[in-house]
């Protein structure tokens, strides 16, 4: 199938002209909703990538995640990332060293990577909360973004700092700047699918915004499962089922036959 979607060129070249929007989606039917919504970037697992991926959303910038700790030696990465790419991936994810990043990007790989609150790194910061509130915060991330820039990433996403911080290091970096609970002066707004579709069960970011109540519907659903299953049931032990529009029809005469032979 013939693709329209963009480039990193192209991406690079929206850089302070209007704000994306992007989501984490996680199976076929998210990433084609996705696609037909006109979200213009995906974050993916690996796994999802193939052909039938492209062949439901044909049109989004997919980044695929090396996610840290199932990669560990850059030799590792490098395979990750080619496989990603050669997936239908336009991108990689990547929070690993800047030495991996420059291996990735001598080799032609589009990276993004991450600052700000890290998860896989959240104990250096201090646990899941807010970075860059203080002078000297905010200055760790602003260098950690020109380090990054200096590695040769394409973009970052920048996750729970101040909306102010980031907009300064957003205007200030040619890196594409990510926001993911970093206020609407970047590049980009990432939510995660779960979390717009209201089924996460567990603590909702206070960055998240919820459009629909998918979990209300999931129990909906499954209470009707459970009822239909226990119709079912009920209906095999009163022999309401099988019915007769259930059974394969045999001809009276061939049964006839079949009743005599198998007598013998």
């Amino acid at each position: 199938m013939k693709s329209n979607r963009p480039t990193v060129a192209d991406i690079l070249a929206l850089k302070g002209k209007r704000q994306l929007s992007m989501l984490r989606v996680v199976t076929l039917e998210e990433a084609e909703a996705a696609d037909k919504a006109g979200i213009e970037m995906v974050s993916v697992p690996p796994a999802l990538l193939g052909p039938a991926f492209r062949e439901v959303a044909p049109s989004v910038f997919a980044v695929p995640g090396l996610e840290y700790g199932d990669f560990v030696t850059t030799e590792e990465y490098l395979r990750g990332a080619f496989k990603a790419m050669r997936a239908g991936g336009d991108a990689v994810y990547c929070a690993a060293n800047l030495r991996i990043i420059r291996e990735l990007r001598d080799e032609g790989i589009p990276v993004c990577s991450h600052v700000g609150l890290i998860p896989s790194k959240a104990t250096w910061t201090g646990g899941f909360k807010a970075v860059g509130k203080t002078a000297d915060s905010a200055m760790a991330i602003w260098n950690a973004v020109k380090a990054l820039e200096e590695a040769g990433a394409f973009a970052a996403e920048i996750e729970v700092v101040p909306a102010e911080v980031a907009s300064l290091i957003s205007a200030r970096t040619s890196l594409f700047m990510i926001s993911m609970g970093a206020g609407a002066g970047c590049d980009a707004q990432y939510l995660f699918a779960d979390d717009v579709l209201g089924q996460n069960r567990g603590h909702v970011p206070r960055h998240a915004k919820t459009y629909r109540n998918f979990a209300a519907e999931f129990d909906r659903l499954q209470h009707e499962r459970i009822a239909a299953f226990r119709e079912f049931r009920q209906d095999v032990e009163s022999g309401a089922y099988p019915a007769e529009p259930h059974n394969v029809g045999v001809a009276s005469e061939e049964l006839a036959r079949f009743r005599d032979m198998i007598n013998g």
